[in-house]
């Protein structure tokens, strides 16, 4: 195994009723704005934001075509750059005709180069790839998931936890 992927959503969020619900009605305090318009705005706005974080932190932000390989973008920039631990690169790409998914490259000094997948549009579905390979500027990491131990026990016993009798 070289990767372990975690998906990160909120069922309930992810369906009509738990959406509007749970969701909507938290955040705004009734359904009066529950529409394409206001779903389009808080999309805008949280682009705007990732362009913002990404511009005061040195991280550039490319926007990718269909069809690219997104993880050998990431690689040939590690290959060019020298990157400190944080958010070095962030990739846009369109999933659906309005609906951008932003993925967050990440340096971690314990686990190396991460990368956290998140959907633009509400309810904000995430993925989070933890990359096992060894890249030229990663330490050497011990064999099994390509993790460091104390990482590979933690993940190790949420896995067991979340799927009974692994």
């Amino acid at each position: 195994m070289d990767r372990v992927v975690l998906n990160a959503f909120f069922p309930m969020g992810h369906n009509p009723g738990g959406f509007r619900c749970w969701w909507w009605r938290r955040l705004h305090g009734s359904d009066d704005q529950l529409d394409d318009t206001h779903m389009m705005r808080m999309a805008g706005r949280f682009a705007r934001r990732v362009k913002a974080c990404a511009a005061a932190n040195g991280a550039p932000v490319i926007v990718c075509k269909a069809g690219e390989r997104k993880h050998l973008i990431a690689e040939r920039y590690l290959e060019e750059n020298s990157v400190a631990p944080g958010v070095f690169l962030v990739l846009a790409a369109k999933a659906r005709e309005h609906v951008y998914h932003y993925t967050f490259h990440i340096m971690d000094p314990a686990f190396g180069h991460l990368a956290i997948t998140m959907s633009g549009h509400p309810p904000f579905g995430a993925q989070v790839i933890l990359n096992g390979h060894i890249t030229p500027r990663s330490p050497r990491r011990p064999r099994g998931l390509g993790l460091p131990r104390r990482a590979t026990v933690l993940l190790g016993s949420r896995i067991r936890r979340a799927w009974p009798g692994s």
